[in-house]
C-alpha cells in the first residue's frame, strides 16, 4: 500500500543533505514558542508574504475567484497537535486544508473527480511542498473524499468567497456575521449617534392622512430594527456527490497567446518526453499551451514536472482538464 504523500514530508523527495531537509521542515511547519492561539484552532487570519520552499518561490493572495483542478495529497500523524502556519492547532481529524497561497483561513470546496466526491474543508495551513499538489487536507477529509489509502487523487478546489470574505472580516473567527447579501457588517465597533429627536408635524393642507409619530432614535430611545443576517456556516462532513465526467492529467510549461513565445518554450523542452504545443479558446481568445500529456499515471507526471523545473521552468504545474 501506498503511503500518502505528507505536505512538507515530501520535501525529502527535493533535498539531497539530510540538514537542509529539516531546515525546510522546521520553515514549512514550525512550533514557535510562546506563539499566541487566540484565533482558536482556525488561527488568525494571514495573507502572509512571497516565501521560496526547495527553490520555488509561492506568492500568497486574497483571490476570491480561485477555481483550480490538480492533484491533491493529505497529511496527518506527522503534525497532528502542531501549530498551523497561521497559529492554529492543526487537528488531523478535524475539516481542514492546507493550501500554498489561498489566505488563512478560508473556505474551499474540494471535489473528487474521480468519484465525483465535494467536501467543504477551511484552508489553515501552508502547503504541499512536493511540486505537482495543489492542496493538501486533513486524514478525515482525506478518507471522506475518498483518497486515503491511494495517498492522491485529480481534484478541483473552489474558494467559497462569501464564507471567506466573513472569516477575513472577522480574523480568521469562525462566529463572524455577515449579511445574507454577501456584504460584511462589523458587530463589535460602536456605531451609535447622539440621540436625535422629532416633532410631529400636521398633515398638508387638504391631506387626510394622519400626522407622523415622533420616534426618538439614539443612546436612549429606541434603535432601528437589527438587520437580518447569516453566519458562515462551517465545514460539517457533508457530503455531496457529483456526476463523475472524464478527466486527464498533463503537465503544462505555460500557456501564451503568441504561437512563437510557445514555440521557444518546446524548442527549450525538446529533451523533456511528449511535450507538445496545442491551442485552446479561453473567453473568445487563442492561447497556445506547451503540454505533455495525457498522462495516465500521477507518478509518470510528477518525474516530467521535474524535469521541466530542472530545464528552467519553475511555473510548470499538473493540471487536470
Amino acid at each position: 500500500m501506498k503511503k500518502p504523500t505528507i505536505a512538507a514530508f515530501g520535501l525529502l523527495f527535493l533535498v539531497g543533505a539530510c540538514s537542509e531537509t529539516q531546515l525546510l521542515l522546521h520553515t514549512a511547519k514550525r512550533m514557535q514558542k510562546g506563539q499566541s492561539t487566540s484565533g482558536g484552532s482556525n488561527g488568525a487570519y494571514k495573507v502572509g508574504n512571497p516565501y521560496k520552499i526547495a527553490g520555488v518561490w509561492y506568492y500568497p493572495k486574497v483571490d476570491y475567484g480561485y477555481n483550480e483542478s490538480g492533484i491533491a495529497s493529505w497529511y496527518g500523524p506527522g503534525f497532528h497537535g502542531k501549530l498551523t502556519a497561521n497559529g492554529g492547532i492543526y487537528d488531523q481529524n478535524a475539516l481542514t486544508a492546507a493550501h500554498k497561497t489561498l489566505p488563512m483561513p478560508s473556505l474551499v470546496r474540494v471535489t473528487n473527480l474521480e468519484n465525483g466526491r465535494s467536501l467543504r474543508l477551511t484552508v489553515n495551513d501552508r502547503g504541499p511542498y512536493v511540486n505537482g499538489r495543489i492542496i493538501d487536507v486533513s486524514r478525515r477529509a482525506a478518507q471522506l473524499l475518498g483518497l486515503h489509502q491511494k495517498g492522491t487523487a485529480k481534484v478541483r478546489v473552489q474558494i467559497m468567497a462569501a464564507e471567506s470574505r466573513a472569516l477575513a472580516l472577522g480574523g480568521g473567527r469562525s462566529d463572524t456575521v455577515v449579511a445574507s447579501a454577501d456584504t460584511p457588517i462589523r458587530t463589535d465597533i460602536d456605531v451609535s449617534k447622539p440621540g436625535v429627536s422629532s416633532e410631529i408635524l400636521a398633515p398638508p393642507e387638504g391631506a387626510n392622512a394622519a400626522p407622523l409619530q415622533s420616534k426618538n432614535f439614539g443612546p436612549s430611545g429606541d434603535r432601528p430594527p437589527d438587520r437580518v443576517v447569516d453566519a458562515p456556516d462551517q465545514p460539517d462532513g457533508t457530503l455531496t456527490i457529483k456526476p463523475v465526467e472524464p478527466t486527464d492529467v498533463y503537465v503544462q510549461a505555460g500557456a501564451f497567446g503568441e504561437y512563437a513565445n510557445a514555440f521557444k518554450v518546446s524548442t527549450r523542452l525538446h529533451a523533456v518526453r511528449g511535450v507538445k504545443i496545442t491551442s485552446a479558446l479561453v473567453d473568445g481568445r487563442e492561447y497556445f499551451r506547451v503540454r505533455a500529456g495525457p498522462i495516465k499515471e500521477i507518478g509518470v507526471a510528477d518525474r516530467i514536472l521535474e524535469d521541466m523545473i530542472r530545464t528552467g521552468f519553475p511555473g510548470a504545474r499538473i493540471i487536470v482538464d
